[in-house]
């Protein structure tokens, strides 16, 4: 029930979404095809070529392959499906009307548009902030209803004694990590990892600090084709400096 454990449903969530989507629009999937969202000039866009990634199939797909018919009763089961779909709402906030004119010396005499997902590199982003911003949660009784829901710590500026739902758009857990950073039951711990000077070894060796090692390693370079038809290559040699964090 960890934050991180959070992280990993969203982003695989969202990582599944937007893969099936892509893969709609580019002819990898026999049940589905370009995006057939109303309100766009489709069938002009793919008479220019152009396919618009079909979010609303994968995302039907998604759910029924997760099975989110069957609500879960448990707390746990409630955070997985809430984080599940944080991932789900992360694609959807990255999709982007985008169009093209045609026309004669650029002008805009006709213009086509299609649904576009934003790069998953700039979702990854997004989760990774709402990781950083997660919401420890409960379970508690909504008497209106007569059923239990998540709930979380009150917020800055709310007024009330009732605690206040996650948004559909937090992370939530409902467990405090442990280090990870020594051997448990949990983790590896980081000893021994390798890391990026520049980047991550502060953070990842969690200030023990880390070990500099240089070391020779072998490649394929100056590679031609030779007829017919193959590829030949020489072996060559560079230094390579490697970072590990310490014990």
């Amino acid at each position: 029930g960890f934050k991180e454990t959070a992280f990993l449903y969203a982003v695989s969530s969202a990582a599944l979404t937007h893969s099936l989507a892509r893969a709609c629009s580019a002819g990898r999937m026999e049940r589905c095809t370009c995006d057939d969202s109303p309100g766009l000039e489709n069938r002009k866009a793919w008479q220019w070529g152009v396919c618009g990634d079909n979010l609303k199939y994968s995302t039907k797909f998604l759910k029924k392959f997760l099975g989110q018919k069957r609500i879960g009763k448990d707390l746990r089961a409630k955070v997985d499906i809430h984080n599940t779909n944080v991932g789900i709402k992360a694609v959807k906030n990255g999709l982007k009307t985008t169009c093209k004119c045609h026309g004669v010396s650029g002008s805009c005499a006709v213009r086509t548009c299609w649904k576009q997902l934003s790069p998953f590199h700039e979702i990854g982003r997004l989760l990774k902030l709402r990781y950083d911003n997660a919401v420890k949660v409960f379970s508690t009784t909504n008497d209106a209803v007569g059923h239990s829901e998540l709930a979380g710590p009150h917020r800055h500026g709310h007024s009330g004694k009732q605690p206040t739902l996650p948004r559909p758009t937090d992370l939530v857990y409902v467990e405090d990590s442990p280090s990870f950073c020594r051997p448990s039951k949990y983790s590896l711990g980081t000893a021994g990892r390798t890391c990026s000077r520049e980047g991550n070894c502060d953070s990842m060796c969690c200030g023990r600090g880390y070990n500099t090692q240089s070391r020779l390693v072998t490649f394929s370079c100056h590679c031609q084709v030779q007829w017919c038809c193959y590829v030949e290559c020489q072996q060559c040699m560079q230094e390579e400096v490697v970072y590990s964090c310490k014990q």
